[in-house]
């Protein structure tokens, strides 16, 4: 199988310049390259082509052989090695469009911090603005966060350049990594400040007031741009990190949340679960009267609506569930257990009446064991 023109496979002409030539190539390696396209062999056979092609014109010698004798020209000077290519500067421009290096100098934005913050149920439900203290590192005032004594400046690092990155060949490879030296940076601090040590920073508390909006649950946060670490020595100029305030909010003794609903059990005597009559019940707005029906048993829920919690992040209020747990009566007298006594003989055979629940379950369990028997 003939191979193809080089300047085809680039799509340039003849006499396209090293800038454009330089473009193009880099144009067809980010769209072929095998991380961006993996296990597509067509598509790796592509970014080989335009490598090859690449590797051969950005050479004057190289492309001057072909030029005048074609792919023949190209085999015959194989052996005398890149002499100067621009493949290895391209490529690594490359691999810093594709993961992210480059050998521009970063901003280093300072770290972001998380604060723990308690909150009783009654505040996430309500709002409300509490103080924090929070530690976290700040630039330092004696150098002004250059990290350097008396005001001197850092200078440019030896190893990499003030690039903050070095480069590292590996045959056809070319790949940056960040400068040991400088730890990226692109600078040294000589004559570090004696408050820092060089850092540029130093570590304070520092105390924020925090709008808690009303509606918050467990596990919401609310940012604070800019009120986490400051950046890095060298770089006063560069953004702090934010604050992250999560919200945990503690038991509370009558209610449960879930969602924007409140649940509270309510405990009754068997006489009020019996007979029926009005209870006051508490809400977290205040008081309410609950009436409870004549025969109303445990587990019975009643809805108090629009009493729940109204969500931070909008829609309807939610609503207050009270559940009803009908209490056994214990430690009775004398003549408290004669009276149940007669009141038990009193329901006579109409207990089946009287006791809907029970007598269900009862021939629910007949009916289990005649199962088994048969």
């Amino acid at each position: 199988m003939s191979q193809r023109d080089y300047y085809e496979v680039l799509g340039v002409s003849r006499s396209v310049t090293d800038a454009d030539l330089k473009k193009s190539f880099r144009r067809l390696a980010m769209k072929y390259h095998p991380d961006r396209n993996p296990g597509d062999e067509e598509t790796e056979k592509l970014f080989k082509e335009a490598r090859e092609a690449y590797d051969v014109l950005s050479n004057s010698n190289k492309r001057a052989a072909y030029d005048q004798f074609g792919h023949a020209g190209v085999k015959q000077s194989a052996g005398s090695g890149f002499g100067g290519s621009g493949f290895g500067d391209a490529f690594s421009d490359i691999f810093g469009d594709i993961f992210g290096g480059g050998s521009r100098s970063r901003v280093r934005q300072g770290a972001d911090l998380q604060y723990n913050l308690e909150l009783s149920l009654e505040d996430a439900v309500a709002g409300t603005t509490v103080r924090i203290r929070v530690p976290a590192m700040k630039h330092c005032t004696s150098c002004s966060g250059t990290g350097g004594r008396d005001g001197s400046s850092p200078e440019t690092c030896n190893t990499c350049g003030g690039h903050g990155q070095v480069r590292m060949q590996q045959g056809f490879f070319s790949v940056q990594q960040t400068c040991p030296s400088c730890r990226g940076a692109g600078t040294i601090i000589n004559d570090p400040c004696n408050t820092c040590h060089g850092a540029g920073r130093v570590k304070e508390h520092k105390s924020l007031s925090v709008e808690v909006p009303a509606g918050v649950d467990n596990g919401d946060r609310i940012r604070l741009s800019g009120e986490g670490e400051a950046g890095e020595a060298g770089e006063a100029g560069s953004p702090a990190g934010d604050l992250y305030v999560q919200m945990h909010v503690k038991p509370h003794p009558i209610f449960e949340r879930d969602g924007a609903d409140l649940y509270c059990e309510v405990p009754i005597s068997i006489v009020t679960a019996a007979l029926g009559g009005e209870l006051e019940v508490p809400s977290l707005s205040g008081r309410l009267n609950l009436k409870i029906p004549p025969g109303t048993q445990t587990h019975k829920s009643f809805r108090m609506r629009g009493k729940g919690v109204k969500p931070v992040r909008g829609g309807a209020t939610g609503d207050l569930i009270c559940r009803i747990v009908v209490e056994t009566p214990v430690k009775l007298n004398t003549v408290q257990k004669e009276l149940l006594e007669i009141f038990g003989k009193s329901m006579g055979t109409a207990v089946k009446k009287h006791s809907p629940n029970e007598n269900s379950w009862v021939d629910n369990m007949k009916k289990f064991f005649e199962d088994i028997k048969s």
